[in-house]
């Protein structure tokens, strides 16, 4: 190098080469070694290099720097660096002054704007600054050399642009995506569909054994070596995977359909994996389930065919029961108009002691037989839940207690009767003479199952109810009358069919039939149920359900024995379309020393009360032509409140009969109307003459 300077006529002719017409650092054989070197260095290569000199930084720079200065050239040799780039000096001072002060700066892509054409370009350079000294070592320049980058620097803006569209399209893709680089299928992206699907694993960097090592042994790593070995797509759909999601966590099983693409490079060689997928667990979990539907489906229709079947055999013996205790309900309304005035004809010949001692007998037979008779139509209209009740406070425990020796008498010595009744039970709403007449029919049949003898158990107990309860009441408050034999049983069928009317298991003769269904229509009527439980060998438990009454009990009156105490005769209307039936009642009104004024209606009665006959009491049956014995009750008592009535009837019909209404259920014997009407005057506050 020293040699080139030594001859310097070849840095002459550079100069010249280069346009400098005014040398301002001097001959070049006066410059330091050190700028002689740099200049030496500059010269011949074939990247931007300049050299800055002297106390004004004059500017020396190879054919290579040209490109950069571009309109500025013919006038940057030999001018201060600060003046010829006096638009970015601000940016490149803090170089220049550290280079200055001794120290070697470096700095990668730079932006710079120049103007290398027409117009301004932005551009990059990546360059070094180093101190220049001059022969005494002071610092007198600085050498720079600099390599243009925007060619780089605008791939590379252009690849982290690609690569966020290419982000951006692979999170609207449906499915998961991944991209797996090198034979190790190191992950390079995932979307987040993908860690939804697999979990969040910091998967960027790793290999896919290193992120999934769950996936050793399923053949699934085997299955990307042989794409990227082959370069051959693989596709697979619904295959079974357990993945871990969670550190610690057991694997979820998944079903998962897969796409894996090779990705081709220089020369076609596979340089990585594009994986894509769909979880399709759910997809394949609801196919599993209609295979094993479309499996059990002919199961499923004849299990229902079968459901069916029972429902419709079930409504149609509920329509069949429906039919038989409407024409019950008819049929024994008419047999009570029938038994009433044979039953009160036969207690009147037998109160009055007519005949001789045969015929008396005759007679007493024939009233024990019509009060079986009177007896067998209470438990048709039970059946039919069409009986006239008086429902009202009772004392459940002071009234079974009372049944002991009835009861006892019942059964006979070979059974023996316990009872267990809570002593806090509360009333009941119930009519307690209905009550009676079902308590003594549970007691005959388990008498009846117990032929060797047992015991029959009577319990009591309160307890509430809720939805579904097994005697189908409604949910609330409930005392259980239970009454338990230890006889024979019954099987499912029979209990099953037990309640039926006129179902029995007794022989010929022996039973109506009609016990268990007259039971089961008074606790529906009342508002309770009936429930049964039986086995063969093992006794029978009958529970009847009645709600718990609201009310206190009514004051219980005197028992009448007769007629009531005389002091002046007391004037009855009755009213009955029925003439047998009228005359009957009429006769035992005048034997209790009553004076008789007959009506055959309701329009009738009201009639004569407005001709101004004034009655002291009222006596008419329920179901009359025309007006109903009811509307009659109202029509008078509009006239005259409070006005003692009776309503006589065997059959409620679809309006019932008031509560608050006096009733005597037909047939009925004299003592039953006298007790009656005693009760009423009383109440009534009326007496009547001997």
């Amino acid at each position: 190098m020293d040699r080139i300077f030594e001859a310097g006529g070849e840095l002459r002719a550079l100069m010249r080469a280069l346009d400098w017409s005014a040398n301002p650092l001097g001959p070049p054989e006066t410059w330091p070694q050190s700028l002689r070197t740099a200049v030496g260095m500059i010269l011949p290569a074939n990247h931007m290099m300049f050299v800055a000199w002297g106390p004004e930084l004059t500017l020396l720079y190879n054919d290579a720097y040209r490109s950069v200065l571009g309109k500025k050239h013919p006038q940057a040799l030999g001018r201060p660096f600060a003046e010829v780039w006096a638009e970015v000096w601000s940016d490149i001072r803090l170089f220049v002054e550290g280079a200055l002060r001794g120290e070697s700066v470096w700095r990668d892509d730079m932006p710079c704007v120049i103007e290398r054409g027409d117009y301004p370009e932005q551009c990059w350079f990546s360059f070094s600054y180093s101190p220049l000294r001059d022969d005494e070592g002071n610092i007198a320049g600085i050498f720079c050399a600099a390599v243009e980058t925007t060619a780089r620097v605008l791939a590379e803006r252009r690849l982290i642009a690609e690569r966020e569209r290419q982000t951006l399209l692979f999170a609207q893709v449906p499915g998961f995506v991944a991209i797996l680089r090198q034979p190790e299928h190191r992950f390079e992206y995932v979307n987040e569909a993908f860690i939804r699907v697999a979990g969040n694993r910091d998967f960027i960097g790793r290999t896919l054994r290193e992120a999934f090592p769950e996936l050793e042994g399923t053949g699934m790593i085997e299955a990307l070596d042989r794409t990227y070995a082959s370069g051959e797509a693989y596709v697979a759909h619904g295959v079974p995977m357990a993945l871990i999601k969670a550190p610690g966590t057991e694997p979820v099983p998944l079903r998962l359909t897969l796409t894996c693409q090779p990705i081709p490079g220089e020369e076609g060689l596979t340089t990585g994996i594009f994986l894509q997928g769909h979880d399709v667990t759910l997809e394949h979990q609801t196919l599993e389930q209609l295979t094993q539907l479309n499996a059990t489906l002919e199961d499923k229709v004849a299990e229902r065919t079968r459901e069916l079947t029972m429902t419709a055999a079930a409504l149609r013996q509920a329509q069949k029961m429906e039919a038989i205790g409407r024409l019950t309900g008819g049929v024994a309304h008419d047999f009570n108009n029938l038994l009433t005035p044979i039953m009160g004809t036969l207690d009147t010949l037998n109160s009055r002691g007519v005949g001789n001692e045969l015929e008396q007998r005759l007679v007493e037979a024939a009233l024990r037989s019509a009060e079986r008779a009177k007896t067998l139509v209470q438990r048709l209209l039970a059946f039919a839940r069409q009986q006239p009740l008086q429902a009202v406070a009772v004392d459940l425990a002071q009234l079974i207690t009372s049944m002991g020796e009835l009861i006892g008498s019942t059964v006979g010595r070979n059974i023996a009767v316990a009872m267990e009744v809570d002593a806090e039970l509360p009333l009941v709403n119930a009519d307690a003479n209905q009550l009676e007449l079902a308590i003594l029919n549970l007691g005959v049949n388990a008498r009846d199952a117990m032929p060797a003898g047992g015991t029959l158990t009577i319990r009591a107990f309160r307890e509430s109810a809720g939805k579904g309860h097994a005697a189908g009441v409604e949910p609330g408050d409930y005392v259980c009358l239970a009454v338990a034999d230890t006889g024979v049983g019954m099987d499912e069928t029979t209990r099953a069919r037990a309640a039926e009317p006129f179902f029995t298991t007794k022989a010929i003769g022996n039973g109506t039939g009609l016990g268990l269904s007259m039971v089961e229509g008074l606790c529906a009527q009342l508002g309770g149920g009936l429930h049964i439980t039986s086995e063969p060998g093992r006794g029978t438990t009958v529970q009847m359900w009645l709600p718990v009454s609201l009310t206190a009990a009514a004051a219980q009156a005197g028992d009448g024995d007769g007629a009531p105490a005389a002091q002046r005769q007391l004037r009855v209307m009755l009213v009955d379309d029925e003439v047998d039936v009228r005359f009957l009642i009429s006769q035992i009104l005048d034997y209790l020393g009553y004076a008789v004024l007959e009506a055959n209606s309701g329009e009738h009665a009201l009639q004569l009360l407005h001709d101004g006959q004034v009655p002291d009491l009222l006596i008419t049956d329920y179901l009359l032509p025309g007006m109903s014995g009811v509307d009659l009750v109202h029509a008078v008592r509009a006239r005259r409140p409070g006005f003692p009535v009776l309503v006589i009837s065997g059959y409620t019909g679809a309006e019932g009969i008031a509560a608050d209404l006096p009733q005597l259920t037909k047939p009925f014997r004299s003592k039953d109307l006298a007790d009656k009407l005693t009760s009423l005057l009383r109440d009534a506050g009326l007496h009547q003459d001997a």
